[in-house]
């Protein structure tokens, strides 16, 4: 569920007008060679730079630069300036960075993890990487990363859930769904909802009829259940003993059936494999369809078979005011992914305006009691990742309404 943000947090206010970049030459000089104090003391550099890859999708990469642009615009941002640097490949993005580190710069970007996973090896200049990497496993030191990590919305969602649910996962043999596979386990302990099955599919969706047949039977359920007993026995914590009683009371799988099935799959395919739910008799009308945050597009709201579907994520009021304004300047649709360079910018804006030392903005990023209102939600950091306060949302008919 979506938490409060304490009175005494302080908060980045992002109020979703357009603007040139003015990079200028950067002057700005260390404080001395007092290694303590370069350390501990560092003012932050008043120029940014904000790396992107030639390789990289050039729609998304010029959505991004105009996001930044706008962002920079709608919230007045004074006394920084954003140095654009694009790089060919690894060699030529480390020449970039090596020449401009300056104690107490921030990087922006870059978008992809091949290039952002060796950065760390910067992080004793006294700078700073905001990387848009979707890999959560570089995460460290002086890179933090800004995504849609699935970990977060898996977790708001099955916490969403009372005691009385049943869930099944149907995922695809993919990076993708084996993430969420992966993390279901030690997410579903925390939750008061049992997981009771799971089936997965190839990625080509070559078995998903088959898969999704399987879904509800028997011996999978049973199969299911056994296995979560065993790795709460293997635990001497009150919660898993708990839970193990819990557990215990279903002898038999006719006693209950899923109540709800997650679908871990976006885009085309979650359009194919949803359908065939219903088509084999899992009747969204009683079970109730789940999705990650992946299924935050209009796209999915029209689907018959994702009506009523739920997912974690944020009204598309907190950022209508920022797609509209984006299509009536650039002439194109705002990208569901664009709202983070866009939140990232109002980061920026508070941070400078507070005139942090570098010491005071690491200090900041790593409590997470400090939560910051952006367009996509309440965020904090959390092990250099961003996470969310998210809402539940419902599919209705074209829209996504919030039901908590």
């Amino acid at each position: 569920m979506s938490k409060q943000v304490p009175k005494n947090d302080e908060e980045i206010i992002i109020k979703p007008k357009p603007i040139i970049f003015d990079p200028k030459k950067n002057n700005t000089e260390t404080e001395g060679n007092n290694e303590e104090k370069i350390s501990y003391d560092i003012s932050l550099d008043k120029t940014i730079v904000v790396l992107f890859a030639n390789d990289y999708d050039p729609k998304t990469t010029k959505q991004f630069l105009n996001i930044f642009e706008l962002g920079i615009y709608n919230l007045g941002i004074q006394n920084v300036d954003f140095k654009i640097e694009f790089f060919e490949n690894d060699k030529d993005l480390k020449k970039i960075i090596e020449n401009n580190l300056f104690p107490g710069r921030i990087f922006l970007g870059p978008m992809q993890s091949k290039y952002t996973k060796n950065l760390g090896n910067y992080c004793d200049n006294q700078v700073l990487f905001f990387s848009f990497s979707s890999q959560s496993s570089i995460a460290k030191d002086c890179i933090y990363l800004l995504n849609f990590f699935p970990k977060n919305e898996l977790t708001q969602l099955l916490l969403y859930l009372n005691e009385d649910a049943k869930v099944a996962l149907l995922y695809p043999e993919n990076e993708y769904g084996y993430l969420i596979n992966s993390f279901i386990d030690d997410i579903i302990f925390e939750s008061r909802s049992i997981l009771v099955n799971r089936s997965s599919y190839k990625d080509d969706l070559s078995n998903a009829r088959d898969a999704i047949k399987e879904l509800g039977k028997y011996e999978l359920r049973k199969y299911e259940l056994n296995r979560q007993k065993k790795i709460l026995k293997t635990r001497n914590d009150e919660k898993s003993k708990k839970r193990l009683k819990k557990l215990e009371k279903f002898k038999t799988t006719s006693d209950y059936d899923f109540t709800h099935v997650l679908i871990a799959d976006y885009g085309l395919n979650l359009l194919q494999v949803a359908p065939l739910l219903p088509y084999y008799d899992i009747d969204p009308n009683i079970v109730q369809f789940m999705g990650t945050g992946v299924i935050d597009d209009k796209t999915f709201f029209y689907e018959p078979s994702l009506q009523g579907a739920i997912f974690p994520g944020v009204p598309e009021q907190r950022r209508i005011n920022l797609i509209n304004e984006y299509r009536n300047i650039y002439d194109e649709e705002l990208m569901r992914v664009s709202t983070l360079p866009y939140d990232l910018i109002g980061l920026i804006n508070f941070i400078y305006k507070k005139n942090y030392k570098f010491s005071e903005l690491i200090k900041l990023l790593n409590s997470p009691n400090k939560k910051f209102d952006g367009i996509d939600g309440n965020f904090y950091f959390k092990n250099n990742i961003i996470e969310r306060d998210l809402q539940i949302l419902k599919i209705d008919n074209g829209f996504s309404v919030v039901i908590n």
